[in-house]
């Protein structure tokens, strides 16, 4: 699973401002993406606002991405949900073979009990053979999943090979390191603790601030990974102070400010989320120009 080492990020989807999708914006980000180092791409995980994209929209991002990437970088597609049916319906109807691996967020909105979720998980696992990234962001999903069901799932299924902990308890994650088989990949899916994750013995990152910031930040973990850990924690330091801007009115809001001031495409979203304050959007153009 050494295509999921490093930097992967998790791509917002451009719009135009009639919230149409900007496929111009599209192209740029990918390979603004490439061209700046990062390890793979992230398509339609939650920064990408699937919730709000038609089917047909779906289709024509993941097309587009495709083509624009051209085989250059691994692809992983999000596909989760809190229908346990509609989730294995959806990976079996899809066409996988672009695609290196699947990220699924765990069941949020219904609060499974830990059982619930391991079997969730067995029926997603059983629906394909491609690799599953497991997704946990108990902030997004209101349940957490432990590390217990984790390293099951990891023993009990070949093709379940990383999970993106977005915790942010970095004990939680050295949990998982320290239980998990051989060649499991423990992915950070918080940017604040990606690098002391790395250094616990984590994988690398599915992040956001990454898009914005791809050269600082795929090499920050490069050097975590080769254990560089003064030269790593410089660039962290050096990065963090965006880390909370790019948050701090939701994301991807903050993120699509900051590729906006970089040129890549514009900050709109769609409803029920808004645009970025424009005390934040100055916050980050500031950061950017010191940078």
């Amino acid at each position: 699973m050494q295509q999921f080492i490093g930097t992967g990020v998790a791509l917002v989807t451009p719009f135009n401002e009639d919230k149409t999708v900007d496929f111009d914006g599209l192209e740029r980000l990918v390979n603004y993406q490439i061209e700046n180092g990062v390890n793979y791409l992230v398509v339609l995980g939650t920064t990408g606002e699937p919730a709000t994209l038609t089917k047909e929209e779906k289709e024509a991002v993941k097309a587009k991405i495709i083509a624009v990437n051209n085989g250059r970088l691994p692809l992983v597609l999000g596909i989760g949900g809190n229908n346990t049916v509609a989730v294995v319906e959806e990976i079996k109807n899809t066409d996988l073979s672009d695609f290196d691996g699947i990220l699924s967020v765990s069941p949020y909105y219904n609060k499974p009990t830990q059982e619930g979720i391991y079997q969730h998980f067995s029926a997603v696992a059983e629906a394909t053979e491609k690799p599953i990234i497991l997704y946990n962001v108990p902030g997004r999903t209101s349940s957490n999943m432990s590390p217990e069901v984790v390293v099951r799932l990891a023993n009990d299924y070949e093709n379940v090979v990383a999970v993106k902990e977005a915790k942010g308890d970095l004990v939680q994650a050295m949990k998982i390191i320290q239980a998990a088989p051989e060649g499991f990949l423990v992915i950070s899916g918080d940017d604040m603790i990606a690098l002391p994750m790395v250094l616990a013995g984590g994988a690398g990152v599915i992040s956001v601030i990454g898009e914005g910031l791809p050269k600082e930040f795929s090499k920050m973990i490069q050097l975590g990974l080769e254990g560089k850990v003064k030269e790593a924690y410089e660039l962290h330091y050096k990065v963090a102070d965006s880390i909370d801007m790019i948050f701090a009115e939701g994301n991807p809001a903050g993120i699509k400010a900051m590729l906006q001031k970089l040129g890549v495409c514009t900050d709109e979203v769609r409803l029920p989320l808004v645009k970025a304050s424009e005390e934040l959007q100055t916050e980050i153009s500031d950061f950017i120009d010191q940078l």
